[in-house]
């Protein structure tokens, strides 16, 4: 899967509004908050670009799975099992 973000990019802050007892509950455990919010983000972003791309593509994956269901893979006489 291609990067999801440019790792190289300079960092920006940025202002957030957070629970006030989540925030102080994560800084007593040390919870390093950037690095949480962005590993959070990252699989978000993941997860949303996935949901895109299948929404995109899901003519041309339904007439394949409807061609394999029709005339089944090359494979299938080469298979042992």
């Amino acid at each position: 899967m291609s990067q999801v973000f440019d790792q190289q990019a300079p960092k920006k802050a940025a202002n957030l509004s957070i629970n006030s007892d989540l925030l102080a509950q994560a800084k007593k455990l040390k919870i390093n908050l950037s690095a949480t919010l962005e590993k959070t983000l990252v699989a978000e972003l993941s997860k949303k670009k996935e949901q895109a791309w299948l929404a995109e593509n899901k003519e041309a994956i339904a007439e394949f799975n409807q061609r394999i269901e029709k005339q089944g893979l090359f494979s299938d006489a080469l298979r042992t099992f």
